[in-house]
């Protein structure tokens, strides 16, 4: 198989974490004969570094010739007081609307060897924690109609939630693909008992449900499943939500495990391109850029995700997920998770060790 794509390092320590992911990629694609075609890709930060646009024309056309891209760090400081069409964040949400992703998938689970990190109870953990976030990411209130105005009160801003059936059904009938190859159980979350967007949402989704009979669907109010996951994570396998909802419980399950650099995110379209990025895209401590202590597991779990969602390269997903597990279970640390007692590496370490467990396991 060809597996073609396009990378985007980012700005920050983008480049440090993009580098061992695609050694882990290269590694994956040599055990499994894989011919890779990787089309390396100039937007964000740097960019504007450049004197151009955050995502400039030939990057996208790039981009949208391939059917995946992987994209590292975003959002340098210096930045910050531009505008936001001359912001890094502007090219993730120009390719987003170049790709027309519309779902956001986000694993996250607990590793035991990391529990000192995770600000759950030692018998909830023991328990498990292993869910799939699914999130609509075109409607609700980040892609409508931003208003502001001046009223009786002074100045006012306010933005829409709006939902259709069609972008409903897409989501959950992801949600329950993913579920049947899971337990089969999935939990939508919506505020149904004073949204009408929620209502819609949720007769929307329990008509998709209608298609999936081996299926175990339940439904929470976002403020009960907020303070429910973190008490009960164990009940909960597949996730799915609206835009707003999704990006908040996404991240408060990543934060469950006090170990948030160590996941992934995909945004899939319907016509099978996607975008695969780590779950923090904005690393927030810009001391460590070219300190080479940033983890890379992220960016590598990304690199996973792609082989499976737009490959359809199960096997060889597993593979990446059973090394960076069997690298964790054996002691081995970048800064951010390391513990008296473990072996401390550096990023490209890091990505050394995992590629070494791929041609073991």
């Amino acid at each position: 198989m060809i597996v073609n794509l396009a990378v985007i390092p980012g700005d920050g320590v983008g480049p440090e974490m993009t580098q061992p992911a695609l050694e882990v990629l290269k590694a994956v694609c040599a055990k499994y004969n894989h011919k890779l075609e990787i089309h390396m890709v100039l937007a964000g930060g740097a960019a504007l570094d450049e004197g151009l646009e955050p995502l400039p024309a030939e990057s996208l056309k790039i981009c949208q010739k391939v059917p995946a891209v992987l994209f590292g760090n975003s959002g340098l400081s210096k930045y910050q007081n531009n505008p936001i069409e001359r912001r890094p964040e502007a090219a993730l949400m120009g390719l987003r609307r170049g790709l027309g992703v519309t779902t956001n998938i986000r694993p996250v689970k607990y590793y035991p060897e990391l529990a000192a990190f995770s600000p759950l109870k030692d018998y909830i953990l023991k328990k498990g924690l292993d869910i799939v976030f699914v999130r609509d990411i075109i409607g609700g209130v980040f892609c409508s109609d931003k208003v502001k105005s001046v009223g009786s009160f002074g100045k006012e801003a306010y933005e829409y939630e709006y939902y259709n059936e069609s972008i409903v059904k897409y989501t959950a009938e992801i949600a329950m693909e993913l579920a049947l190859e899971r337990k089969k159980r999935v939990v939508s979350l919506d505020k149904s008992n004073v949204l009408e967007s929620s209502r819609l949402w949720r007769q929307t989704v329990e008509k998709v449900a209608e298609k999936y009979p081996g299926l175990f669907l339940t439904h929470y109010y976002i403020d009960n499943a907020a303070m429910k996951v973190m008490v009960e994570p164990w009940n909960f396998d597949v996730v799915v939500t609206s835009n707003l909802f999704g990006d908040i419980i996404a991240d408060e399950g990543t934060q469950m495990t006090g170990t948030q650099y160590l996941y992934a995110s995909a945004e899939l379209n319907r016509e099978g391109h996607a975008i695969y990025t780590p779950n923090q895209l904005h690393h927030p401590d810009e001391t460590l850029i070219g300190q080479q202590v940033v983890n890379p597991i992220g960016m590598i779990m990304a690199v996973s995700l792609m082989l499976r969602y737009s490959f359809g390269l199960a096997e060889e997903a597993e593979n990446i997920e059973r090394a960076v597990d069997w690298v964790i279970r054996r002691g081995y640390a970048t800064r951010d998770i390391w513990t008296e007692g473990k072996t401390l590496l550096s990023t490209e370490e890091m990505g050394k060790q995992i590629v070494k467990e791929i041609f073991i396991l």
